[in-house]
């Protein structure tokens, strides 16, 4: 990529979008300007490295998460980000599949989880070196809260595209503490959660988080369930020192998988499934167990040493929608058991100079690993038959990085920041035949990615930004486990590579905030399928992909009500032109399948006493390209949501009991696309009105 592209990068196609953004950053510095000053709530983040308050953070949310309260159906962490601007999140009605998640157009042609995008659970990675990653395993009972970084700062997370997610779990109480939830709901829905916690001693506390579900599915052949356990354990050894211990465990003994519906089927039964999803009885169980420990220790009054280590496994058997008989195949049934580990240390230092002006810095190292033992069995109709696939697959992550952020003017916050990342990956293939030939293999990519930027406090209540970076992404191991001629990996296969860059404002008074950002990013290098032969998917890279667009944020209270807004309009195309896996030329200009154009969330909540409380819940999104050609598309759509909360006493305890209901208008709609789904099984249709009803009660 042309470094002399950045000095214009911040102005180029930004298009009707920048008219939009000036307006925004002229209103708000006037009515900033003549506010009066006042001092703003010291919520901070760490997300992007140095620890800072969440104001001064560009492109950066952080949402509280507490079961305790509301009537969020409780399922996935990504419920609550639907209200954060620049984040797509589509319920594929599939619990075999996870939820699909992209952050500015990154992620959306993941046909399986999260990919574009890094999630990490106190400091534990929940995505795996190459990129793919799991949204499922986050217990929601456990959760507290979770920071959401964007753009280019996110690259100080090595692997990844458009932005990363942070889930912190909840600390030991000070005091004896339990809760219980209970729950139902439409098609069979039945939930329970149980908390509790206490202090052991001095500075020691334990905390036990136990959770499931089960549910019939939305659709035919899609039942599941869920159980969760989480134990942490926090002990302050002292003033300058503490520890946080945990166990973890994930269990889903069944998620069966409708697969995707053609235009026809879904037009005949959108609740129905395909037949093959029946004959091959498509499903898939996990088990997963981790534990990990993380602590700090001050060094000073300016300094403190941060560290962490983790160790799980994970065993894993989906059975996919064809037999996978053929001898070149790796057969229809996938049977993983993984390894995996990791550990990181940081260096945090902030002090003040001689004029009293503060600067920051830290610098840290990172390693993560997995090792998969991957077998192929072919589907006998639903049962697992001879091997096609035999396999170790190791992943290793390394990542050094330092970021600093100093003040050289008491309103002017410059920050830099840079990263060195390599991840090796190897293949060890023991399925060796005539017709299969040794698929091993290995390679290694590396990126130094820096990240500059530049803060203005505008006034008390005004904040503005610009930052500019560059970014990776590898592929999979999957992606690179075939080429087109020959055995062994794909090594002409190269991480995509991307240019990052974000500017906007932040402005907050008196309870009300807006936050507004014009972001883009080019791509070289993007992976997308050249060729389908023989039951084995072989991927390219393409350049020229281009995403920009426009995030709007908003919390305000009028009329005793709370509103939430979160709107983004993204325009993410490729610039070029290139030959697609079927043959046919996907041509410059068409749209990146799986992003909306426009996407909006409004929420608002009205309390008219302590013990009642109202919501209401409206989300929209346009059009949806299926696959790269633009051949087939989701139509836009719209769902309009309520819920209802009433608090009371049961003798001395606490309690509340909530109703829900989701897709009120009973709206028929696709609520997720299979992108480039090779037998045009595109649609993944959303579920009909839904209510669910439930009781909370402090023991």
């Amino acid at each position: 990529m042309n470094k002399k592209r950045i000095a214009s990068f911040m102005l180029d196609h930004f298009k009707p979008a920048s008219s939009a953004l000036a307006g925004i950053v002229i209103a708000g510095t006037c009515i900033a300007a003549s506010a009066q000053e006042r001092s703003l709530a010291p919520v901070s983040v760490t997300a992007n490295r140095v620890q800072q308050r969440l104001f001064d953070t560009p492109a950066a949310d952080g949402l509280e998460l507490d079961w305790r309260e509301g009537a969020a159906p409780a399922v996935s962490m990504t419920e609550a980000l639907t209200a954060v601007p620049g984040i797509a999140v589509r319920d594929r009605q599939n619990l075999a599949q996870d939820v699909q998640l992209s952050i500015r157009g990154f992620g959306s042609r993941a046909t399986f989880g999260l990919r574009g995008s890094r999630l990490l659970v106190d400091g534990i990675p929940a995505s795996t070196p190459d990129g793919q990653g799991q949204a499922s395993t986050v217990s929601m009972i456990a959760a507290q809260r979770v920071e959401v970084l964007r753009g280019p700062w996110a690259q100080m997370y090595g692997n990844v595209g458009g932005g990363v997610m942070l889930v912190e779990t909840r600390p030991a109480p000070d005091a004896a503490e339990s809760d219980m939830r209970l729950a139902a709901g439409s098609r069979g829905f039945r939930q329970a959660m149980l908390s509790g916690g206490a202090p052991l001693g001095p500075g020691l506390g334990l905390r036990a988080d136990v959770s499931g579900f089960d549910t019939d599915g939305a659709r035919e052949h899609s039942a599941a369930r869920r159980r969760y356990l989480d134990l942490r354990m926090d002990w302050k050894a002292d003033a300058k020192t503490s520890l946080r211990f945990g166990i973890n465990g994930f269990s889903q003994p069944l998620a069966e998988d409708p697969l995707g519906l053609t235009q026809a089927e879904y037009q005949r039964n959108s609740r129905g499934v395909t037949s093959v999803a029946e004959q091959f009885n498509t499903r898939k169980t996990v088990d997963q167990y981790q534990m990990g420990v993380a602590g700090e220790h001050r060094l000073g009054a300016i300094d403190r040493l941060s560290f962490s280590s983790y160790a799980g496994q994970r065993k894993l058997r989906q059975f996919l929608a064809f037999s996978g008989a053929a001898l070149t195949s790796s057969g229809g049934v996938v049977d993983l058991e993984r390894q995996y580990y990791g550990a990181s240390a940081a260096w945090h230092h902030d002090f003040r100079t001689s004029d009293k002006v503060p600067v920051r810095w830290s610098i840290g190292s990172e390693i993560e690993a997995t090792r998969d033992k991957r077998l192929g069995f072919v589907n006998a109709n639903g049962s697992a038959g001879d091997v096609r696939r035999d396999e170790d697959n190791d992943a290793t992550a390394y990542g050094l990085y330092a970021q600093a952020d100093a003040y050289v003017h008491p309103e002017v916050l410059l920050s830099a920041g840079a990263r060195y990342s390599r991840v090796d990956m190897r293949v060890d293939d023991r399925y060796i035949t005539s017709v299969s030939p040794d698929d091993s293999g290995s390679i290694s990519y590396s990126r130094f990615s820096p990240v500059v930027g530049v803060l203005w406090h505008a006034t008390e209540s005004l904040n503005t930004f610009a930052n500019v970076g560059y970014g990776f992404e590898t592929p999979t191991l999957s992606e690179l486990a075939y080429r087109q001629s020959g055995s062994g990996f794909n090594f002409a296969l190269q991480p995509a590579r991307s240019l990052h860059a974000e500017t906007g404002l932040k402005w907050m008074r008196n309870g009300t905030s807006l936050q507004a950002t014009l972001f883009r990013s080019t791509t070289d290098g993007e992976i997308v399928p050249l060729a389908n032969q023989g039951g084995r998917t072989i991927f390219r890279n393409v350049d020229g992909v281009e995403r920009y667009g426009l995030e709007l944020g908003s919390k305000l209270r009028w009329r005793q009500i709370d509103w939430t807004l979160a709107y983004t309009w993204l325009q993410a195309r490729f610039t070029e032109g290139f030959r697609s896996a079927d043959g046919r030329t996907v041509n410059a200009g068409n749209r990146l399948p799986g992003t909306a154009r426009h996407t909006l969330q409004l929420e608002a909540a009205w309390k008219p006493s302590e013990a009642l409380r109202f919501g209401a819940e409206l989300h929209a999104e346009s059009r949806i390209q299926a696959d790269d050609l633009n051949t087939e598309a989701a139509p836009g759509y719209f769902t309009l949501g309520l819920n209802a909360e009433r608090a009371f006493q049961v003798g001395s305890h606490r309690a509340s009991a909530f109703v829900r209901f989701d897709n009120l208008l009973d709206r028929n709609y696709i609520g997720s696309v299979i992108v480039n789904e090779s037998n045009r099984r595109f649609y993944e249709p959303a579920a009909g009105r839904a209510v669910l009803v439930g009781m909370r009660i402090s023991l």
